[in-house]
Order: C-alpha cells, then sequence, then structure tokens
C-alpha cells in the first residue's frame, strides 16, 4: 500500500461497543489516544478532527463485522482505509516495547505498524476481497 500522501494514521483496535483510536504524524508524534464509541457520530468527529491536519488513513484490526462501521464512515468522509491482518498484528505487537494486551496498546500497535511498515497493511475497499 502507498502511504506518501498520508498525514495522519489512525488506528482502530475495534469492539463491540466502542474502539481505541491512536492516531499518529509522520514522526510517530501520538496526536489522539481515547476510546471511541461503536457511534457513527463521534466516529464522524474524531476523523474530522484529524482531516484538519491532512490526508486521514484509518487502519482496523478488523474488516468486517464490528470493523466496518469505521471504515464506512472514513470512506464517506474521503479518508482512506486498509486492514492490519491479524498475524502481521501480532509479529508487530512483539517487537515493540509492553506486553500488556490492551486495547490502547493494540490501537498503538495498529498506527505504529502501518506508519513504520506500511507493506503489512491490506486494502479494505468495498470492492476487496477482504470485504
Amino acid at each position: 500500500m502507498q502511504t506518501g500522501d498520508i498525514d495522519v494514521w489512525l488506528g482502530l483496535d475495534v469492539g463491540k461497543s466502542s474502539h481505541h483510536a491512536c492516531a499518529l504524524d509522520h514522526d510517530g508524534n501520538t496526536i489522539l489516544d481515547t476510546p471511541v464509541d461503536q457511534d457513527e457520530k463521534q466516529l464522524r468527529r474524531t476523523i474530522a478532527k484529524l482531516q484538519r491536519r491532512g490526508t486521514v488513513l484509518v487502519i482496523v484490526d478488523q474488516p468486517n463485522t464490528i470493523g466496518s462501521l469505521p471504515l464506512t464512515v472514513a470512506r464517506d468522509m474521503g479518508a482512506r482505509t486498509a486492514y492490519l491482518p491479524g498475524g502481521a498484528m501480532r509479529k508487530a505487537a512483539q517487537l515493540l516495547p509492553g506486553g500488556s494486551k490492551t486495547d490502547r496498546r493494540d490501537a498503538r500497535v495498529i498506527a505504529s505498524t502501518a506508519l513504520r511498515m506500511p507493506e503489512t497493511l491490506r486494502d479494505c475497499e468495498p470492492d476487496d476481497e477482504t470485504m
């Protein structure tokens, strides 16, 4: 996946009722680290806030079922979308400091991996086979 035009990498560890969002800039600085409800309005507010900084790439760990709302909202708002497969996420998590499995850490792993290793990402457009 080409990410040369991306300004913000938004990693979402998706859950049934809420997600954890971690957004990074080009340098890996955290610009957002917060829970986000599984709610269209809150997702729109979060993405719109980040779009003030430029092009946003929204990355989820599950593209179907519970991850479909964030992806649909992101696409509707003109953000790019991708998904980080479970195997790549587990390997990346082993490389980062800290061993606890939390939603917050998982969101950071997703965003950081997307920023530093974009080749691990998969497109998840509606016509893609993963969807």
